[in-house]
């Protein structure tokens, strides 16, 4: 199976390219968005996605979830069920850029990369994408955490994650929650994804104790919230009787290196200590405010 790696631009139609610098401009987040991202460290309810690249995206996930799938090998991580507990189910995988053309194409959308480039302050690369899936009933937990206290082997942090819902995310169904201003603590030891939901507070000081209110992040389908990496945030158990599935696009500023001369991403060809982070697994995905 072809991997779509190899091609970095827009490999079909369900996006497209603004015609106008006034069409870029109107995808750009407000003054009072970018104040918000600053001051909490996120920015949520921005519009990325149309119902037909909702659908279409959904058509696309229904194949990736199966371990059958001809391209299932591209992916550099897979877990049917990440879940701790084994009468919950979450699914998380990491690497369908490679295989499907919806979620390789998702990434040159221009909706997500004008923010993106906002936020970043700079140009935007690409570093990897997430599935999370939580069925009806039975959906796992997503527990507390930093997302960057899994990216330590890419230096300087300057890194972004937006989350994506592809149904609509609500406390019922296991929306996610963010610690407001957690962003400005200090990078955080790991205390595991999918378990204990309250495991985190064994390394919070007194002063982050209080400071840990975390709120709802309730969005339609479609809509996309964008977070920095030191910010904390999990999300519950899904109990509904509704799915609550989810594509997570993870980039940062071009200029970021790599840190470790292993692999970065299983099967990806390391790139050196001190090296920059470039190459066909980490392609720049707009490297200027206004391409028209």
């Amino acid at each position: 199976m072809r991997d779509l790696a190899t091609i970095h631009t827009l490999a079909g139609t369900l996006f497209s390219q603004p015609g106008s610098a006034g069409a870029w401009d109107a995808l750009r987040l407000t003054a009072g968005q970018r104040e918000h991202y600053e001051q909490y460290g996120f920015v949520s309810g921005v519009k990325l996605l149309d119902e037909a690249q909702v659908d279409a995206l959904l058509v696309a996930l229904e194949r990736l979830v199966d371990p059958h799938h001809p391209g299932n090998s591209l992916f550099y991580e897979f877990h049917s069920n990440e879940s701790s507990n084994p009468a919950t189910t979450l699914f998380h995988a990491l690497g369908a850029w490679r295989i499907e053309e919806p979620f390789h194409d998702i990434l040159w959308n221009p909706a997500f990369l004008v923010p993106a480039y906002q936020l970043l302050g700079g140009a935007v690369r690409f570093w990897h994408d997430q599935l999370f899936c939580k069925p009806a009933h039975h959906g796992g937990v997503v527990a507390w955490h930093q997302d960057y206290s899994y990216w330590t082997r890419t230096q300087p942090m300057s890194h972004l994650t937006c989350w994506t819902g592809l149904d609509d995310s609500t406390t019922e169904n296991g929306c996610l929650w963010y610690v407001p201003g957690s962003h400005r603590w200090r990078l955080l030891p790991i205390t595991g994804l999918a378990g204990d939901m309250n495991e985190i507070m064994s390394v919070l000081d007194d002063r982050q104790r209080a400071e840990f209110v975390p709120v709802p992040i309730e969005l339609k389908r479609g809509y996309a919230t964008f977070h920095h990496p030191l910010l904390v945030h999990g999300s519950y158990q899904n109990r509904s009787d509704r799915q609550r599935r989810a594509v997570v696009i993870n980039v940062f500023r071009d200029g970021v290196r790599s840190m470790s001369d292993g692999e970065l991403l299983a099967g990806v060809p390391p790139i050196a200590a001190g090296e920059r982070m470039d190459g066909p697994f980490f392609p720049l995905l707009m490297e200027s405010l206004n391409p028209a």
